[in-house]
């Protein structure tokens, strides 16, 4: 009785210090996560239950781990940003042994001794009075709940985690298994490759799939996935004919996980009025850093110093963190398409291609200029950053309801392939590839890459518009052209008639930009003692 009578104290005093703390007043609300679960509830299949489990944990270093990242899924639907926790979802109502129920939520148990170590955790009363849900319990119960899975026509989820680990996650994880009578999981890999060939893939881009099949057929130790019958087709016959067949068996295979993201898509892909203004802050912050870097940066400056600069203006506005590892590439680390070293001491008078973003209540933006560190462009600096601009300005202008997706692409790559031949960089258009490496677009939200299912903009939708050269040393060029990298994006919303820039706060043109890095920041005044 004295240690039940000391836990609660102590979640009382948890509860008690967290009420007398001054939190942002714009989170989302459970009105927003419960239109959420209604929405997927009108979308999904006839006698149908979605299963979204939390994320794992992941180790740091021996017994720390990093700061825990939700699931953004399961934050979508309920808010939840704990661990250990498992939302289902009916498509009906349910009878049970506690009345009739569409949801079940089973999530983190309290620990007061935890708590003290590692934080507050709602548990079953502050999931009901915090988050609105009604059926919750403590994750320990799922598995002796009564649930027979194996009865609905259809369980829709996503890719089960393999680094769960031990504890309570797997045990979850192994309960729903048990209950919905899945033997085996289906290789991750071969789900990442099915979701490309139907979603990312088309005839003109064959070749460059084939080539992902067999380089990751010999580097993975996965038999299943190496001894797939359809990938090995596609890589027997790489022409038009075997790809079509290949879709239309694939379109025919019921798989693991691409029913569920088909509808998950199909609701993150358009955000509400409420993501939109945490979408238009977490792209605001992220330009008026871009902004600051602008005018600190100089030839002295490093890398990490640079990636620093971002993260405080970045906190100072109140985002939580970024939504991505940092990219700050002096010269030819520009060149990197995803460098996160960042450890040059000195960018020296180069160009610095800087992609990064904040993260604001969960929702990323992502934002990438390029910058000379002197404050100049030289010609042929300008040159490219010039063809590179125009490129962006073309598909802003395809930005608006109703145009095909890859059509931003394709704009994209004729931009800079027709540019590159008059500059002589290239003899012919199809050349483009050798400094184009990357498609132009993404969807963008509570994951960096958001999750999307059409391939037709539309209304409400928010994309990235990224164009990139990259042109490394030894290059067939002229050397003068060695080492320039520049990329420029900004996050577009869709609109009926045109796109929306909301990262437009962060000079693009040159003028601009060399204007900006004129002006003096603020914090190159800092000066901290040396080490001796």
């Amino acid at each position: 009785m004295t240690r039940l009578i000391t836990t609660l104290l102590l979640c009382m005093l948890c509860y008690t210090a967290m009420a007398q703390q001054p939190l942002p007043n714009d989170y989302l609300q459970k009105e927003f996560h419960k239109g959420r679960r209604e929405a997927l509830r009108k979308m999904m299949p006839a006698n149908s239950v979605a299963v979204i489990f939390a994320y794992p944990e992941r180790v740091f270093s021996r017994d720390v781990t990093y700061a825990y990242h939700p699931n953004p899924d399961l934050y979508y639907f309920s808010g939840y940003k704990e661990p250990n926790a498992v939302l289902l979802i009916f498509k009906d109502m349910q009878q049970g042994t506690d009345g009739a129920y569409n949801e079940l939520f089973f999530v983190q148990k309290r620990n007061a001794l935890m708590e003290r170590w590692s934080g507050r955790r709602l548990g079953v009363e502050g999931v009901k009075k915090q988050l609105g849900f009604t059926h919750v319990y403590n994750d320990e119960a799922f598995a002796n709940y009564p649930l027979d899975l194996k009865k609905f026509s259809q369980v829709l989820y996503d890719a089960l985690p393999d680094d769960a680990g031990a504890g309570m996650l797997q045990t979850l994880i192994n309960a729903f298994k048990q209950k919905a009578g899945i033997q085996k999981s289906m290789s991750k890999h071969l789900v990442e490759d099915y979701t490309i060939l139907l979603k990312y893939s088309s005839v003109a881009n064959i070749a460059a799939r084939v080539n992902r099949f067999k380089t990751r057929m010999a580097q993975l130790q996965d038999e299943e996935y190496k001894k797939d019958p359809l990938l090995n087709e596609l890589i027997q016959q790489p022409d038009s004919a075997t790809f079509v067949k290949v879709i239309a068996e694939l379109k025919q295979k019921s798989f693991e996980s691409y029913a569920y993201n088909e509808l998950v898509g199909l609701l993150r892909e358009i955000k509400t009025p409420e993501e939109l203004e945490l979408m238009r802050k977490s792209s605001y912050y992220s330009a008026m850093a871009h902004v600051e870097v602008m005018k600190a940066i100089h030839p002295a400056m490093s890398e990490t110093e640079l990636m620093g600069t971002f993260e405080y203006i970045h906190k100072k506005y109140g985002a939580e963190g970024e939504g991505y590892p940092p990219i700050v590439g002096a010269g030819a680390n520009g060149c990197i398409l995803h460098y996160i070293e960042n450890n040059v001491t000195q960018v020296n008078n180069q160009l610095v291609l800087m992609d990064v973003a904040s993260e604001y209540h969960g929702y990323s933006s992502d934002v990438t200029r390029t910058v000379p560190a002197n404050g100049k462009f030289t010609a042929e600096q300008r040159a490219i950053y010039q063809l590179v601009l125009e490129a962006q300005e073309a598909v802003i202008a395809l930005c608006k309801e109703g145009t095909p997706y890859p059509q931003l692409n394709a704009k994209a790559t004729e931009v800079l392939a027709n540019g590159l031949v008059k500059l002589g960089i290239i003899k012919d258009v199809k050349e483009v590839g050798q400094y184009y490496i990357h498609g132009v677009s993404h969807h963008v939200g509570l994951d960096v890459h958001d999750k999307f299912s059409s391939t037709v903009l539309k209304e409400n939708m928010v994309l990235t518009v990224e164009p990139g050269l990259y042109i490394p040393k030894g290059s067939n060029c002229d050397p003068k052209w060695w080492d320039i990298a520049v990329r420029i994006e900004d996050v577009i919303v869709i609109g009926k008639t045109s796109g929306e820039n909301i990262s437009a706060a962060a000079p693009r043109t040159i003028d601009a930009v060399e204007k900006m890095a004129a002006q003096k920041s603020k914090l190159n005044e800092l000066q901290l003692p040396a080490f001796k």
